[in-house]
């Protein structure tokens, strides 16, 4: 059984060697050969290998986790579904705590070295890491449709793993010289930044290879190791992914380990664990918090936000409804720095809903393994049913529906593009985090009432303010109470720009230089002169 599925792993090697000029084709009917049961032959394909064609699925891989440079087996596995078709697509071997202990072991031996190499030698690993990552974006791009759900195209899975290849870059591009913050005739006061040692980084399915990266690479260049914990709705890619980037590190500076919750626990409350990085819910972030204190571990926490835009008065509705359509609906709405509130001027109101539902029109749904799709499912059956039941609670106060508001039905978690207007704030869907498809459109009279709604929320990632007249975006956005206020813009993250929250939303920050120094821990050299 295993020399079948050996054979077919090779067969689709060689496809992708002939094929080369289609290599998305050739990975597309790779899936099926090894999932479906089912293959039709592209033109494409030399006649030579046709008659493999036949060959079926005999087993499903199991993907094992990587602790010190080998990949480990477990007697327990999870089985992973394909969100848009209800499929399972593999099986993951599930760590056990000895094997937590183990990960955190190897990482911690590991530093050692790694810390003791140069900065350049550092920085040139990393950007080996980042050609690792670009070799294979196409087969890291399907494993994240497959898993996650995103469309390959648009902005999806192959803009996902372009992310990861620059967000591996920056951090790799970066220093921490030394500062002399204070000198004179008596003493020199040096501040030093110094590795920590390990990290445990746990990362959600959301965006599930390109924030494991957020975590992994300045957190690497900065001399630290890690032990990884993904999310076990989103395992398989991150494990290849990591397997992929184990091939230019040493061993041991990247270990990961799978499981539900209880295995996060045991990372988190590891006493060798120096650092902790996490994006998730606020709810979870508060267990971090109280999990940690036995080890005092550093915190970088990404909870999640429930993020307002403001469209000032006169705002032409036309211009900005694409850029306000994705603010809101990028990956389904599933991603934490997503406007999930429109407030709107009672006079441009209908204008905006008119225009927002004009662009929604034409963006379609579907399996996101397909050309032209746009718009996937929502990953899990969990999320599904709460993005359900806030749009159901909103028909019931008396929201109006412009679009969507049903599932659509099917074998995936499909939900539709659904905006619901006269709404106000003190209702579910507009007080809690839709981490969905779903934006909820509120009407104001004046702007010193747009924000003090907008600051009515625990939350405080994002924010954004829309309008003609920069200056007067920039007067209201410092009033709102958040991480980052983008104007004319919503989510447009950048590597070398500082991110993280206010409020509920979590402490410290990523990216940049401000984000680097998050993995470090400074240290004073005082010298009597």
């Amino acid at each position: 059984m295993k020399s079948t599925i050996c054979a077919t792993w090779i067969f689709v090697k060689h496809l992708y060697i002939i094929n080369q000029k289609s290599n998305r084709l050739c990975f597309r009917y790779y899936s099926d050969i090894i999932y479906n049961n089912r293959v039709r032959i592209p033109e494409t394909f030399s006649p030579t290998f046709v008659f493999m064609l036949t060959i079926k699925k005999t087993n499903m891989a199991t993907y094992k986790f990587m602790i010190d440079g080998k990949l480990i087996d477990s007697e327990k596995s999870f089985e992973v579904r394909n969100p848009a078709t209800g499929e399972v697509i593999g099986s993951v071997a599930v760590s056990s705590p000895a094997d937590v202990e183990n990960a955190v072991q190897s990482a911690k031996k590991a530093q050692r070295s790694w810390a003791a190499k140069s900065d350049e030698e550092r920085k040139k690993i990393l950007m080996d890491v980042a050609q690792v990552l670009n070799d294979n974006a196409p087969y890291l791009a399907e494993w994240i449709t497959k898993e996650q759900g995103k469309p390959l195209a648009g902005p999806g899975s192959l803009f996902e793993m372009q992310a990861c290849v620059g967000w591996t870059q920056v951090p790799a591009s970066l220093d921490l010289p030394v500062e002399v913050v204070f000198e004179d005739d008596t003493r020199r006061d040096e501040l030093h930044r110094k590795p920590l040692g390990v990290v445990g980084a746990i990362t959600p399915w959301n965006w599930p290879l390109m924030i494991a990266i957020w975590q992994i690479s300045p957190s690497l260049r900065a001399g630290n190791t890690v032990v990884l914990k993904p999310s076990e709705y989103t395992t398989i890619g991150t494990l290849e992914m990591i397997r992929l980037m184990n091939t230019v590190l040493p061993a041991g500076v990247l270990n990961v380990v799978t499981g539900d919750g209880s295995i996060g626990a045991l990372l988190i409350e590891n006493k060798d664990v120096n650092k902790i990085m996490f994006t998730g819910s606020t709810k979870t972030g508060r267990k971090i918090i109280d999990a940690s204190k036995g080890n005092m571990a550093r915190l970088t926490l990404e909870c999640g936000g429930n993020d307002p835009a403001i469209v000032l008065p006169g705002t032409d509705a036309a211009k900005i409804a694409g850029d306000l359509f994705w603010g809101a609906f990028i990956n389904m709405g599933q991603t934490c720095a997503c406007a999930k509130r429109l407030y709107v001027h009672e006079n441009d109101y209908e204008a905006v809903i008119s225009a927002l539902d004009a662009v929604s029109a034409q963006m379609p749904m579907g399996n996101g393994m397909d050309d032209g799709i746009v718009l996937g499912p929502i990953q899990n059956k969990m999320q599904f049913d709460i993005v359900k039941s806030l749009v159901d609670d909103a028909k019931a106060n008396g929201a109006r529906i412009v679009r969507g508001g049903e599932p659509l039905g099917g074998d995936g978690y499909f939900y539709p593009i659904t905006l619901v207007a006269d709404i106000d704030n003190g209702t579910r869907l507009v007080d809690e985090e839709q981490f969905g498809p779903v934006l909820p459109i509120i009407k104001y009279k004046t702007i010193e009432e747009a924000i003090e709604k907008a600051n009515d929320s625990d939350s405080g990632l994002g924010a954004s303010v829309w309008g003609t007249d920069l200056n007067e975006a920039a007067r209201v956005a410092k009033q709102i109470v958040s991480g980052t206020v983008w104007i004319n813009q919503h989510g447009a993250i950048h590597p070398m720009v500082p991110f993280g929250g206010a409020k509920d939303s979590g402490y410290g920050v990523e990216f940049g230089v401000e984000g680097l120094k998050a993995v470090t821990q400074p240290q004073i050299i005082s010298i009597k002169k």
